[in-house]
């Protein structure tokens, strides 16, 4: 499936006293580029939302495997995993500026209809837009 690439510069807030990134601050990272892989499809988590859908993360796995500090551009590149159904589910690598693996990612997310609070199948919208881009 087809991917997106984000770079993001570390922000000293983002980091501990070891100038090392906080870990729950890349559930951001993977945060912003689900929303990026999304944006450049035409699909819109605002739109979704104004049209009653809600698309919370019910998974989420990260696998550490280097650090990553204070002003470092880290790269956040974001695959759609597999064809949406009621869950929409995303694999993720984020990178150095040396092109070092620092983190691998998973998270699954799930449509859920505003009004019921339940799940829904994914909005025509958004199957069209994914449709489009395989």
């Amino acid at each position: 499936m087809k991917f997106d690439e984000i770079q993001i510069r570390v922000r000293y807030g983002e980091t501990d006293q070891m100038g090392v990134v906080y870990h729950g601050n890349y559930a951001l990272y993977l945060e912003m580029g689900r929303i990026e892989w999304l944006r450049k499809i035409g699909v819109s988590y605002k739109k979704m939302e104004e049209d009653g859908i809600m698309l919370p993360v019910v998974s989420m796995t990260l696998n550490y495997k280097k650090s990553a500090g204070y002003d470092d551009v880290i790269n956040v590149k974001t695959q759609l995993k597999k064809y949406p159904s009621v869950k929409i589910e995303f694999d993720y690598e984020i990178t150095n500026s040396k092109g070092e693996i620092l983190t691998t990612a998973n998270t699954v997310l799930v449509f859920i209809d505003k009004t019921t609070n339940k799940p829904t199948r994914p909005p025509k919208y958004v199957l069209d837009a994914i449709d489009e881009l395989l």
